[in-house]
């Protein structure tokens, strides 16, 4: 091929294509035009790089080709131009959905922590077993104490930050496998019951709760959450309803998804409050007061913020354009 002679050949329809996607709005006919140049061009280019390589005249074919793509496809939407409607609507919408499910899940941890410190004090064999009288004695009266201020503030607050949120992923990714959000509840529940019973069997309960509250009344509810979400993906892939099963499961993991990462901030306030709040020296009214502040701003974003989202026909789904195509069509 005589490249100089194809490029002649086509330079009026290279020009012209070029003038179209540069255009701020195409006519009917135009925008016809503008697709038939792009395949017209797309030809040419295969064929400049299939017998040239990379060339100047190629190089600009593809520029001009991705301009007028771009015509014709839109771009997306600025990331930024995003953030004030995940916040304000998908997300709140999102959370909304889950709280009857969330409230299931902390009445359940509530009863099985209870049950199991209830079991644990009332049989000193099954306190046993989770270590010797001394190192239970030290647990209540020193380690769970000094847990919240062996480490410096700002690292302790990012340690416990990084490891809530991370439980809180996986929660919702691993939620489709039905059986790893009930273990890490039952988990949950039996690691706050087999403290309270410890630090209760040495006259300790008061100091458990005002170690607990401050940071707990938030971090607690945003693993509830969590893991509320999780157990609605699994239910929308054993019960799609009208949905077909890929529909379900696809539409409620990407609404849910967007909780995950609303919880990395609710679980850094928690963190923060942990780590800087829990330990301090202050009076404890004040301290679980900003525990019950921070929760109560939690569940008004979500229920009064998410109510009023969901009113508006959000559901923390991707907008249509957004997800793309729902189903697969032959045509």
């Amino acid at each position: 091929m005589d490249l100089d002679a194809y490029t002649a050949a086509h330079r009026a329809e290279w020009d012209r294509l070029a003038d179209l996607g540069a255009q701020r709005s195409l006519s009917g006919a135009q925008a016809d035009e503008l697709i038939g140049l792009y395949q017209a061009g797309a030809t040419h280019l295969s064929a400049v790089k299939t017998t040239a390589g990379s060339t100047v005249h190629g190089d600009r074919l593809s520029v001009l080709l991705a301009r007028a793509r771009l015509r014709f496809t839109g771009a997306g939407t600025n990331v930024l131009s995003r953030v004030p409607r995940f916040f304000v609507h998908q997300l709140p919408a999102a959370l909304y959905r889950l709280r009857w499910l969330t409230l299931a899940v902390a009445v359940v941890t509530i009863v099985v922590a209870s049950l199991y410190a209830a079991w644990a004090l009332g049989n000193p064999q099954v306190l046993a077993n989770f270590g010797s009288d001394a190192d239970l004695a030290q647990l209540a009266n020193h380690d769970f104490v000094d847990y919240y201020s062996e480490n410096p503030a700002a690292s302790f607050a990012s340690q416990v930050w990084t490891n809530n949120a991370w439980v809180a992923a996986q929660c919702i990714a691993f939620g489709i496998v039905g059986v790893y959000v009930p273990y890490v509840i039952l988990q949950n529940a039996q690691n706050i019951g087999v403290s309270a019973a410890v630090l209760f069997a040495h006259d300790q309960g008061d100091t458990f709760f005002l170690y607990i509250l401050p940071h707990g009344l938030l971090e607690l509810t945003a693993i509830f959450v969590a893991a509320a979400g999780g157990l609605r993906i699994f239910w929308a892939w054993i019960v799609p309803g009208a949905r077909t099963r890929g529909q379900a499961l696809a539409e409620d993991a990407r609404a849910l998804f967007t909780v995950a990462i609303g919880l990395v901030f609710v679980l850094l306030v928690s963190g923060v409050i942990e780590g800087f709040v829990t330990p301090a020296p202050w009076p404890w009214p004040v301290k679980i007061g900003i525990g019950a502040c921070a929760l109560a701003a939690f569940l008004a974003y979500m229920l009064i913020l998410g109510r009023r989202a969901s009113r508006a026909g959000e559901t923390g789904d991707l907008t249509e354009f957004e997800a793309g195509a729902r189903r697969i069509y032959a045509g």
